[in-house]
């Protein structure tokens, strides 16, 4: 083995300092160029607006842009897949939802692995579904709807954010319980499918609160029932499913903010620290309210045991469900 001379390895040591210096202080130093956000669906629905609530409040915390990237289609593989292609330095984030965790239970093909390609930072809320009807649909309750569905079985049908998606799977949860069979009709993302809801190309929609509370007020939607233990403040009008005649349904939609495998822990750790911090703000708290969600703070830890217990979780309902996985 070679063996340096003593200014040789002077030299060495200087240098490899120098390099730890210099990322120390690039670390510091972050951000100090705009970030991006990519969001896996369409503009309209609740990862839209989540994205773009925190996208805000990161902006005027560091003094740096926030874009909010659309990457809508495949089943939230293209956005996915844009972000594990990005440099891992902090500046591309994703914010996922519960089709995160599910995608790699319905679709075996990935292009990447759910797991290993990506680094969790901070979850950040938490999401009731509303389901919602179209006007036309002859049900004024929960009970009418499921005597409705009973009687027509397969020809009532159901809009998703998309396959794997938590409304997608909620519903499928709801076809088991309820004992009816309604048709699923995904599309790119939660405003779509909203959107096709209110002109009639569907039925009904397990919508997250953010989508539909709008509609619902301006009477474009009826809403027979909500998930959760107790009436949303948002929604005071809309009973539980429990109080509706279903107590065995209850689901919820999660959102979380993702980034590049290897992104230097040290801006992993400053990303979800400030996350954590607004989603502690008196006016971001209220905003969630408002449209059915709740903060939901945690660490990167804490979100990853949160992605591996909800991917066993939906494992069971598209199990019990016999969803396929795609070919």
């Amino acid at each position: 083995m070679m063996k340096l001379s003593t200014a040789a390895a002077r030299i060495l040591t200087v240098g490899v300092l120098m390099a730890f210096a210099g990322t120390a202080a690039a670390q510091r130093a972050y951000p100090n160029k705009p970030i991006r956000i990519i969001v896996t669906v369409a503009p309209g629905g609740s990862v839209d607006y989540l994205a773009r609530l925190v996208g805000q409040k990161l902006a005027e915390s560091w003094g740096q842009q926030v874009i909010v990237d659309n990457r809508p289609g495949g089943n939230n593989v293209i956005g996915s897949e844009a972000l594990v292609r990005s440099p891992p330095d902090g500046y591309t984030i994703i914010l996922v939802s519960t089709a995160h965790a599910t995608n790699p239970l319905l679709l075996p093909n990935l292009p990447y692995d759910t797991v290993k390609d990506f680094a969790p930072v901070a979850s950040v809320s938490s999401s009731v579904f509303v389901l919602v009807l179209h006007p036309s649909v002859p049900a004024k309750n929960l009970r009418e709807l499921i005597a409705l569905a009973k009687s027509r079985p397969g020809q009532l049908n159901y809009s998703s954010a998309g396959s794997g998606t938590g409304n997608h799977l909620g519903a499928e949860f709801f076809n088991i319980v309820a004992g009816v069979k309604i048709q699923h009709i995904p599309y790119k993302g939660g405003g779509p499918a909203i959107l096709n809801l209110i002109g009639g190309q569907v039925d009904l929609s397990f919508g997250s609160a953010v989508s539909v509370i709008p509609h619902i007020n301006s009477g474009r939607l009826k809403a027979i029932a909500i998930t959760g233990e107790t009436r949303s403040s948002a929604l005071p009008q809309v009973p539980t499913f429990t109080e509706a005649g279903l107590p065995g349904f209850d689901v919820k939609n999660w959102y979380g903010v993702l980034a590049p495998a290897r992104t230097p822990k040290a801006i992993i750790d400053m990303l979800s620290t400030e996350i954590a911090r607004i989603l502690t703000t008196p006016d971001v708290k209220e905003k969630l309210v408002s449209q059915g969600m709740e903060p939901l703070i945690s660490n990167p830890d804490q979100f990853a045991a949160l992605l591996k217990v909800e991917t066993a979780r939906y494992a069971k309902i598209i199990k019990a469900a016999d969803i396929q996985p795609e070919k």
